[in-house]
């Protein structure tokens, strides 16, 4: 159960974006210690876990997807590449790239599996059903707003 208002140390911030950023640093702190044991990062299970889903994607649809601009996705991409878990494949158009996990990237997917799922659980639990439902849902509607803003 999440603590309630009354027992929390954290003021409700005025500003949507500064309180979404909060909230995604402190969940992304959880994820990084849970994924730390498997030497991933939450971004790098991110990208992993979305390639292993979608098998292929454009580098833009990448970005589209997650939301990240195409220096940040770059620079995201650059060390899951240069490690072997990722693989860049020419598009018909010769500028377009597009991305697959290799062998290796999707043995790291699969250690990394457990500790993402006890990260997920954990925030579940402590959420309730109903709060992580609203989460999930919140979440996906304050980044189609924004991104119709």
């Amino acid at each position: 159960m999440v603590p309630s208002r009354s027992t929390s140390s954290l003021p409700t911030l005025p500003c949507a974006c500064a309180s979404l950023r909060r909230a995604t640093r402190a969940v992304t702190q959880l994820y990084d210690a849970r994924l730390r044991e498997v030497g991933l990062r939450a971004t790098q299970f991110t990208l992993l876990q979305t390639l292993q889903r979608a098998k292929r994607l454009t580098q833009g649809e990448l970005g589209t997807l997650l939301a990240l601009d195409s220096t940040t996705l770059s620079r995201t991409l650059a060390p899951l590449e240069s490690r072997g878990w990722i693989r860049a494949h020419v598009g018909e158009d010769r500028r377009e790239r597009h991305w697959t996990l290799t062998a290796r990237g999707r043995q790291v997917y699969q250690e990394g599996l457990a500790a993402w799922e006890g990260a997920q659980k954990r925030l579940r639990a402590i959420l309730g059903p109903r709060r992580w439902e609203q989460l999930l849902t919140l979440s996906t509607d304050a980044t189609l707003a924004a991104h119709h803003a």
